[in-house]
C-alpha cells in the first residue's frame, strides 16, 4: 500500500526541533558542571556540540535527499555497509534512540511536576505520572499522522515561545549575576581532557534528535527538498536556543551550585533552580511548570518518529512482520504500541544519569557510522542523484566522526558499565539477524546505470 506523504516543511522542522529540545537541555548542565566546574568551558561544550550537530545534519541531509524513505539510519547503513549493521542500528534505535529517551523525558516531566505538586513528590507517584504521559502520547500517535503532526507543531511552537520568553525575561528582569561566569580553575584548561569529552556526550544527548526528519522522510511531502531544509533549519534554531539558555542558567546559578545542589550531587532540575533564582519562588514555580509541559512535546515527537524505523525494518523482515502493520491512515500503530511498552518498562527500572550516558554513547556510535556512509556511497554509487550535497565536504563529516570517536573513547574509559550495556544491545541485534536468516530488503537507491556506449 502506498502511503501518501502529508507533512510539509513546517511540520518536519517542528518535529526536528521538538525531538531535540527535551530532557537534555533542562537536566544535563548540572552534570557538566560537576565534571568541568568552569562556566566558560561549559558554554564551549554547547558550541562544540552545536557545530557537531550541524555537521551531522548536513551529512544526513544528503543521505535523506538521496533516499527519501522512512527509516533513517537503518536505510542508510544498509545501503552503505551490510544489513547486519543496519539491523543493529535498528535495535539501538528501538532501545536507546527512542524508548529510553521517551522514558527519560517522561520522568523529567514528572520530577518537575513533583517539585511543585506535593502529591507527585513521591518517586513511585512520579513513575506513575511518567507512565501516564507515555501512554497518552502513544495513544495520540498510534492511528493518525495528520492529527499527530498538527498537535506536534502546536506543542513545538508553544515550547519555543516559552524558551524565548524565559531567555528574554531572565536577562531583562531576572535576578542573576554576571560574576557567575568568572573562572575559578584557570579558564578553558579542561577543553582537551576526557572530562570535556564526557561532558560533550551529555551535550550530544541534548542535541540528539537533529536527525528526526530522516526517520519520517516517507511521510514528508517533497522529501528531497524538505528533509535537508528541516534538518539544517531545526538544528540551527536549537543551537542558538541552547547556547542562550545555558547563558541564562549560569547567569542565574553559579556552576558550583549546579554541580552539587544541596549536597546531593549534580542538579537534574536545572530549569527549576534557575527559574527560582531569577524570579523568586512563585514566578519560578510557574516557569518550572511550563518547562514540565514543554517536555510533553519532546515525548510526543519521539513517540511519532521512532516507529517509522521499526516499520522499515519489519518491511525488510529484519524484525517481526507484525511491526510493519499500518493503520488506514498510514501509521505503523503496532510499532507505536511496542515502543510505548518498552518506554514504560524503562520508566520502571531506569536511573536518569545512567540512561543518559547509555543513550549518548549508543547514538554517537551509529551517528558516526552514518555520517561516514556519505564517503562510502560517494565512492560506491557516484551515479545516484544527490539533490543536496553536504556543505563543507569532506571536512564536516571528518570533524563529526573524529569528535564522536573521542566521545566514545572517553565514555568507555570513565563509564565501562554503560558501554557494556550498549555492546549487549548490539550483540542481541546481530544475533537476531543471524537467527532470522534474513539478508535485507531491496535497495533504497536506484540501480546503477552503465554509461552509454559511444558509437563512432
Amino acid at each position: 500500500m502506498k502511503i501518501e506523504a502529508r507533512l510539509g516543511l513546517g511540520a518536519a522542522t517542528a518535529i526536528v526541533i521538538a525531538n531535540m529540545v527535551g530532557t537534555g537541555i533542562f537536566t544535563s548542565t548540572g552534570y557538566q558542571a560537576a565534571s568541568l566546574h568552569d562556566p566558560m568551558t561549559i558554554l564551549v561544550t554547547w558550541i562544540v556540540g552545536g557545530v557537531l550537530a550541524l555537521c551531522g545534519a548536513a551529512a544526513y541531509a544528503e543521505l535523506g535527499a538521496m533516499m527519501p524513505r522512512a527509516g533513517g539510519e537503518y536505510v542508510y547503513l544498509r545501503e552503505a555497509y551490510h544489513p547486519v549493521v543496519a539491523v543493529m542500528s535498528g535495535w539501538a534505535s528501538l532501545v536507546a534512540g527512542f524508548s529510553a529517551p521517551i522514558a527519560v523525558a517522561a520522568l523529567a516531566f514528572a520530577r518537575y511536576l513533583g517539585a511543585e505538586v506535593p502529591s507527585v513528590a513521591d518517586p513511585w507517584a512520579q513513575k506513575a505520572v511518567a507512565i501516564g504521559l507515555v501512554l497518552a502520547m502513544t495513544s495520540l500517535h498510534a492511528f493518525d499522522t495528520v492529527i499527530g503532526g498538527r498537535v506536534q507543531a502546536g506543542f513545538t511552537l508553544a515550547k519555543t515561545l516559552l524558551i524565548l520568553g524565559f531567555i528574554v525575561a531572565g536577562f531583562a528582569v531576572g535576578h542573576g549575576d554576571w560574576g557567575h561566569f568568572a573562572s575559578e580553575r584557570g579558564g578553558l584548561h579542561n577543553v582537551w581532557t576526557n572530562n570535556f569529552a564526557v561532558a560533550l556526550m551529555y551535550v550530544s544527548f541534548a542535541y540528539s534528535g537533529w536527525n528526526a526528519a530522516g526517520y519520517i522522510a516517507g511521510d514528508i511531502a517533497r522529501p528531497e527538498r524538505n528533509v535537508p531544509r528541516a534538518l539544517l533549519t531545526g538544528t540551527a534554531v536549537v543551537m542558538a536556543l541552547y547556547l542562550l539558555l545555558n547563558v541564562v542558567f549560569l547567569y542565574a546559578v553559579p556552576a558550583q551550585v549546579l554541580a552539587s545542589g544541596d549536597g546531593g550531587g549534580p542538579v537534574a532540575e536545572v530549569g527549576d533552580y534557575a527559574a527560582r533564582a531569577l524570579f523568586g519562588p512563585r514566578a519560578g514555580a510557574l516557569l518550572a511548570m511550563l518547562i514540565a509541559l514543554a517536555l510533553v512535546s519532546a515525548v510526543s515527537a519521539m513517540v511519532m518518529a521512532g516507529p517509522r524505523v521499526y516499520a522499515a525494518m519489519a518491511d525488510d523482515a529484519a524484525l517481526p512482520r507484525l511491526l510493519a502493520a499500518r493503520s488506514r491512515r498510514g501509521v505503523p500503530h503496532v510499532s507505536v504500541l511496542v515502543q510505548g511498552a518498552l518506554a514504560v518498562l524503562i520508566v520502571l527500572i531506569g536511573k536518569l544519569d545512567q540512561v543518559i550516558r547509555f543513550v549518548g554513547f549508543t547514538l554517537s556510535i551509529f551517528a558516526a557510522l552514518t555520517v561516514a556512509a556519505v564517503y562510502v556511497l560517494r565512492a560506491r554509487r557516484p551515479d545516484v542523484s544527490r539533490p543536496y550535497h553536504t556543505f563543507g565536504y569532506p571536512v564536516t563529516p571528518a570533524l563529526f566522526i573524529t569528535l564522536s570517536a573521542w566521545v566514545a573513547y572517553a565514555q568507555i574509559r570513565q563509564h565501562p558499565v554503560e558501554s557494556l550495556y550498549v555492546f549487549g544491545v548490539l550483540v542481541l541485534g546481530a544475533a537476531g539477524y543471524v537467527a532470522s536468516g534474513n539478508r535485507g530488503g531491496g535497495s533504497a537507491l536506484p540501480p546503477s546505470v552503465p554509461p552509454a556506449r559511444v558509437v563512432e
